[in-house]
């Protein structure tokens, strides 16, 4: 059923094709569709530019632009949840990724060289009992 997310394609009579990607990073989920159109990037109801705040997370999240230029001609609408700004910034990157592949199979290889449909998987270690975080202990006191 999960893979049946990631490679759903909408088609709609009067809007032309849609297409679906889903992307994740750390606790973030990224729901992204594109649709011809003249390059709009909207996320959460807000332009990208707007949505993310710094040069780092936009350039982030634009990365899938920089390998596969016929990403321009797409409207892009996301919707993130979750997380902070750097990981809805990755997941919205895997989810345009994802997408691109249901437009044109062949941007796999370009894709797969910058990392782009790789997920990251790292996740914040949880803390322990008996130490003040997860790796950092309680200070030792000798007397």
């Amino acid at each position: 059923m999960a893979n049946e997310l990631k490679e759903k394609k909408v088609v709609t009579k009067d809007s032309g094709s849609i297409f679906y990607g889903l992307g994740h990073r750390k606790t973030a989920h990224a729901r992204v569709w594109l649709r011809r159109g003249t390059g709009k990037f909207i996320v959460n109801g807000l332009e990208m530019e707007k949505y993310f705040d710094t040069n780092i997370t936009r350039m982030d999240a634009s990365s899938p632009f920089k390998v596969a230029p016929i990403a321009k001609e797409f409207d892009i609408k996301v919707n993130v949840c979750g997380g902070g700004k750097c990981g809805q910034a990755g997941a919205v990157k895997l989810g345009i990724a994802r997408a691109l592949l249901q437009v044109d199979e062949e941007l796999r290889k370009s894709l797969r060289q910058h990392g782009l449909l790789t997920v990251d998987s790292r996740q914040v270690e949880r803390k322990k009992p008996g130490q003040r975080g997860a790796r950092r202990k309680f200070q030792f006191v000798k007397r």
